[in-house]
């Protein structure tokens, strides 16, 4: 049985160091995440992402994973998953098209690493919410847990919040036990 271990949260949480860290320590495959990918493609041909795009971006993060999965490793590490894309297209557009709703349900993680707001914020060219991280924090809680998923949240600069994390997928009721190292 696969297990998929997922890095979420709001921009700007150390998101991708922390998955490929992750990754690394547990000797499994990662997946960057897609829609930043996405996002930065776009803004190189100088436009802004627009409901439209959301699709297209749940598609990418669909065949992405579907990529990995089908070498069946028995853990991956994903920056992100499907429940992110919708979380921010709810945000952004006002709600999500429920077929996207229920392939987020349907791939739905088996553990949620969820990074706290405590990193300072970092612009990038693509980041645009420098201010109210708190509330898309509270969005991510409110989201995670209406989609049923199992979530550990972690705290702290480099070392500790990997260390934290490691405790979360290594904590005796977590599925992924035994594989942190």
């Amino acid at each position: 049985m696969m297990r998929r271990l997922v890095v979420t949260g709001p921009e700007s949480t150390g998101k991708t160091t922390l998955a490929a860290q992750l990754a690394h320590r547990l000797g499994a495959p990662w997946l960057p995440e897609t829609s930043r990918a996405y996002a930065e493609a776009r803004a190189r041909e100088g436009r802004l992402l627009t409901a439209a795009d959301a699709e297209p971006i749940a598609r990418a993060t669909m065949a992405a994973e579907d990529a990995l999965f089908a070498s069946a490793p028995p853990v991956a590490v994903l920056d992100t998953d499907l429940i992110s894309t919708v979380l921010y297209t709810r945000h952004y557009y006002g709600s999500a098209p429920e077929w996207m709703e229920r392939e987020a349900l349907a791939r739905r993680g088996d553990l949620y690493v969820l990074c706290d707001v405590d990193l300072p914020w970092a612009s990038d060219g693509i980041r645009d919410r420098p201010t109210g991280r708190e509330a898309m924090h509270a969005r991510f809680v409110q989201t995670l847990e209406a989609f049923g998923c199992t979530v550990e949240l972690v705290r702290g600069m480099g070392d500790a919040r990997l260390a934290a994390a490691l405790a979360a997928a290594a904590a005796p009721a977590s599925v992924f036990a035994g594989k942190a190292s």
